[in-house]
């Protein structure tokens, strides 16, 4: 079946903000991206998830749109959480920075290329230290124009991984020395990236460093495409990965499971599916001894974003989160 134009314009933002124990906060934040300041609902947008995690203290919103549409979704949801959220006050055990501690944008659809969303993000990142002033932006992947340097690096490079990052220390690229209010924002675009999250059974954080070292991309035989932390969680360990997605083909030992495909601008994207993670961590886990207590998919793979994007649209939901389990395909 031929898909709609609208479909075929379509991106995503996987909108990470630094609340999750007040509902009723994030999901003012998430509606401030589907209507206006006079509570007019905007075109062509939609949110499709809220995944909260209280230990972490951390919320993705997942917002999709279509690219001529989602710079000022996403901007009037950066607006209200800088409004909301003040970095003085939050706690979390997952490592953050900003108020808005990420926007990544992706593209789903088939008229849309990652440099699209690389322009969309500068525009953001720009757009968000204009309308809230003294927020502090640093770009990443595409947007950050020529080197795109990847999130973990960039993360690595600004102390992100720290438990006490000194903003005093940070140059953004965007916007004045990082404030304590609102903290320090990553902007930036890539191919699409999932986040899966594993949980072993043990509370010996030592076991999680050691499968999170074992499986993350830079280490040899690791699984191409993941960036890896372990960290405390709900009396256990979580296996926290960023699935980012790979042109490269799998090497053959981890062949065994499928690996998921989409294509941007011609070129064949794939990524590591969350059976394929949950059994590594599984394998390396066994050997200390411990279980596996589940497996999250935060969102959504890019297919299945794609998928429920069109059906909300096609049926102007825009509120999708509340609906998903009631709508079916």
């Amino acid at each position: 079946m031929a898909s709609s134009p609208v479909a075929r314009r379509l991106v995503a933002c996987l909108f990470n903000i630094s609340e999750a124990r007040r509902g009723h906060l994030v999901e003012t934040v998430a509606r401030a991206a589907l209507y206006d300041s006079e509570g007019v609902k905007r075109e062509e947008t939609t949110v499709l998830n809220i995944f909260n995690d209280f230990d972490y203290n951390r919320s993705v919103i997942t917002i999709v749109a279509t690219i001529d549409s989602i710079r000022e979704a996403v901007l009037s949801a950066c607006q209200k959480a800088c409004e909301l959220i003040d970095m003085h006050t939050h706690t979390g055990v997952h490592p953050c920075m900003g108020a808005v501690d990420l926007i990544p944008i992706y593209p789903l659809g088939e008229e849309v290329g990652v440099e699209d969303c690389a322009q969309e993000a500068r525009a953001v990142a720009q757009g968000l230290t204009e309308r809230v002033r003294g927020t502090s932006v640093f770009l990443f992947g595409w947007a950050d124009s020529p080197s795109r340097r990847g999130l973990a690096q960039r993360r690595k490079e600004l102390g992100w991984f720290k438990k006490t990052p000194d903003l005093l220390a940070i140059r953004p690229d965007f916007g004045p020395q990082p404030l304590k209010r609102y903290g320090l924002t990553g902007v930036g675009a890539s191919p699409y990236v999932m986040n899966c999250n594993v949980t072993i059974d043990t509370q010996d954080i030592r076991i999680g460093h050691s499968i999170a070292a074992a499986i993350r991309e830079s280490t040899p035989g690791g699984i191409p495409g993941l960036q890896v932390l372990a960290l405390p969680h709900e009396g256990a360990v979580e296996i926290a990965c960023n699935v980012e997605s790979v042109t490269a083909p799998p090497p053959g030992q981890l062949t065994d499971q499928p690996w998921p495909s989409f294509s941007i601008d011609g070129q064949l994207y794939c990524h590591a599916s969350a059976s394929l993670i949950s059994t590594r961590v599984a394998e390396l886990a066994v050997r200390w001894g411990v279980g596996l207590k589940g497996t999250a998919l935060v969102g959504f793979t890019p297919h299945e974003c794609r998928a429920l994007a069109a059906l909300a649209l096609s049926r102007g939901v825009g509120e999708f989160w509340k609906e998903q389990h009631r709508i079916r395909m």
